[in-house]
């Protein structure tokens, strides 16, 4: 149960069920208190099952509950709704679906007088994603990779005029709320500590599709138990 461990088997094969049976063990074995453990999965419906299973398992819906289970975005709203604040959202922030984002970029675009038929909001809002997935902020994404790139350019204007806009609205995209959680834990060490001493366990379910921010964050929470 101490340290990092890191399960690689085939699909079908049982992996979730290894995850929760572990959770269980935790709680009834070891006495770990529900609340210190921290499930993060992929989708609702694999949080809703690692809930389920834990149910079944402990014998105790109210034990399962207490176990912090739930998908990156959730566990991050989660964090942001009560400390938002310090990066400049009020808490009952809205969240950006990707239909409202294309609507956001190309609005973007029109205030820039950047035309749509040369550059499409579609392909800036995925390269934008895919910034945010890197921690790439507007500054960084304009000063590293758009000094030579007229196209690039583009992007980097669009992409910290979006982000103004987002303030402005109180809002997130689905990639802010990942980027910023981690943002918050980098910048406020008291707030990092806080998650790192109640989650002594963090368990990750489908751990290979994690990207660079998702990633982080897991580093972050972990840091403190590294279990």
């Amino acid at each position: 149960t101490e340290g990092p461990l890191l399960i690689l088997a085939g699909a079908g094969s049982g992996k979730t069920r290894v995850l929760t049976h572990r959770i269980a063990y935790l709680i009834e074995e070891i006495g770990v208190n529900p609340w210190n453990i921290l499930a993060i999965t992929f989708t609702n419906k694999a949080a809703k099952e690692i809930k389920k299973r834990l149910a079944e398992a402990l014998g105790s819906e109210d034990a399962a509950k207490n176990v912090w289970a739930g998908t990156f975005h959730s566990i991050c709203v989660r964090i942001l709704r009560t400390y938002g604040g310090l990066l400049g959202y009020r808490d009952n922030f809205t969240i950006y679906d990707a239909d409202d984002t294309k609507k956001a970029v190309s609005a973007v675009m029109k205030t820039l007088n950047i035309d749509e038929k040369m550059l499409s909001a579609k392909v800036v809002a995925s390269e934008i994603s895919k910034a945010k997935d890197k921690l790439i902020t507007p500054e960084d994404y304009a000063t590293e990779f758009a000094i030579d790139d007229i196209r690039k350019k583009k992007i980097a204007k669009i992409y910290a005029e979006y982000q103004k806009q987002l303030m402005q609205a109180n809002a997130l995209d689905f990639d802010d709320i990942i980027m910023k959680t981690v943002f918050l834990l980098r910048q406020n060490e008291d707030i990092r500590e806080y998650y790192q001493n109640k989650f002594r366990y963090v368990s990750v379910d489908e751990f290979q599709d994690t990207n660079l921010a998702q990633f982080e964050l897991i580093s972050l929470l972990s840091g403190g138990h590294k279990n």
